[in-house]
């Protein structure tokens, strides 16, 4: 269906499947939680700026927590809206460092977004949980509440509303660090997610360049443990025809391919041995 399956991103140009595993869920109780929480955060985010912006932000959100997880996880097929829902979380605590100055009890709203996202990542670090779709989303959304949910500064008036004899002029619309966040911002998020788009499409397996980044997405203890079980298979190749047995169960299939890449390999393995 559109699960997120990097060999098939990768080896059948199925791109599609960054944007559509967002709209995919592993079970009823996980589709009710993801919805559960989208209400929770996302009422509040589309009254205040509008079904648009915040639907960008979601989409994005979501694309850019796929493509992380598909850089570090690539063995697993993957699905859910937990990286777009992150993307929202990030995108209100960069909302209120950018429009800092118009909130009330801002440090105590402040702290609290702070515990509530350290919280909900820390349960990534669970086995079977993806959290660098969680990460992923989570960077997205925070650069792009820069951009997408910006106001103007406490005082400021539009010019068409503004009173006899008030000058809107006295007050620019947006402060200068506003300005600057969000040109950074839109900056990071168009060059991080050409790059990692780029890395993907490549073949390019992330945990190559990081051999310690798999902890961030689960943590071994004494009562789980984070091994995936891979499947092994012997394969021989006669023109065009690949011969692939598996080494736990021993079913062999052939298959007409030329020249197959290892992912394509690695896939059909993981297929026989299931």
């Amino acid at each position: 269906m559109g699960a997120l399956d990097v060999s098939k991103v990768v080896d059948k140009h199925q791109g599609w499947r960054l944007i559509t595993c967002n709209w995919l869920h592993g079970g009823v109780f996980h589709i009710l939680a993801n919805m559960l929480s989208l209400l929770v955060i996302g009422i509040r985010l589309e009254q205040e700026f509008g079904f648009i912006r915040v639907g960008l932000l979601y989409i994005i959100s979501g694309f850019g927590g796929s493509l992380l997880s598909a850089l570090f996880i690539q063995s697993n097929i993957s699905v859910g809206a937990s990286g777009a829902l992150f993307g929202l979380l990030g995108s209100m605590l960069s909302e209120l460092i950018t429009n800092w100055t118009i909130y009330t009890n801002k440090i105590a709203a402040f702290l609290t977004l702070v515990v509530i996202i350290a919280i909900n990542l820390a349960v990534g670090i669970l086995p079977h949980v993806d959290n660098f779709a969680h990460i992923g989303g989570f960077i997205s959304g925070f650069l792009l509440g820069f951009v997408f949910l910006i106001r103007p500064q406490f005082g400021w008036v539009e010019q068409r509303y503004a009173l006899s004899g008030y000058s809107a002029l006295s007050r620019r619309k947006f402060k200068t660090y506003q300005c600057i966040l969000w040109i950074v911002s839109l900056v990071l998020v168009i060059v991080g997610l050409t790059l990692s788009l780029v890395m993907l499409l490549r073949g390019v397996d992330a945990n190559d360049h990081c051999s310690w980044c798999h902890y961030l997405s689960c943590v071994p203890t004494s009562r789980w443990s984070c091994r995936t079980e891979p499947a092994f298979c012997s394969t021989t190749q006669d023109g065009n025809q690949l011969n692939v047995t598996c080494s736990s169960n021993g079913k062999s299939n052939l298959y007409i391919l030329s020249n197959p890449s290892s992912s394509q390999i690695q896939s059909l393995c993981t297929e026989l041995c299931s």
